[in-house]
């Protein structure tokens, strides 16, 4: 019984040794503007993926192109003996969520005033490797 649970715990640490995350908390865009950026991105290769962002004009894909780095800087991590081409490395997911929003206050005509909602965001980057081996 011991032997079945250890036997599971070795195949979820391998798999998750396939896989690499990074996070971005409080970026300071708003969901819906990263997400378009975020869409273009998700399923690709990671080479094809860096290129998309480099050369994407919006500012969001500047963020993401420092967060794609930092999820393949901790798959080197992981995977000190593995090289990155034979790995096949793909974005798995990429999630945007909404951060906290600051409120402030605007003010408009006859006395009145309209609420601004600064809002931001969290992203969650998973690469996923597609090598034979694994």
């Amino acid at each position: 019984m011991g032997n079945r649970k250890r036997q599971a715990a070795q195949a979820a640490k391998e798999a998750k040794k396939s896989q690499a995350f990074a996070k971005l908390n409080n970026c300071p865009t708003s969901p819906r503007k990263m997400r378009l950026v975020a869409d273009q991105v998700r399923g690709e290769d990671v080479n094809k993926a860096l290129a998309i962002l480099r050369f994407s004009p919006k500012e969001a894909s500047r963020r993401l192109e420092k967060l794609l780095l930092s999820a393949l800087a901790n798959w080197q991590a992981k995977n000190e003996e593995a090289d990155i081409e034979q790995a096949a490395l793909y974005v798995k997911e990429i999630r945007v969520d909404g951060g906290n929003m600051l409120k402030r206050l605007r003010p408009a005509p006859q006395g009145r005033a309209h609420r601004i909602r600064k809002r931001s965001n969290h992203v969650t980057l998973v690469l996923g490797s597609n090598s034979i081996e694994s």
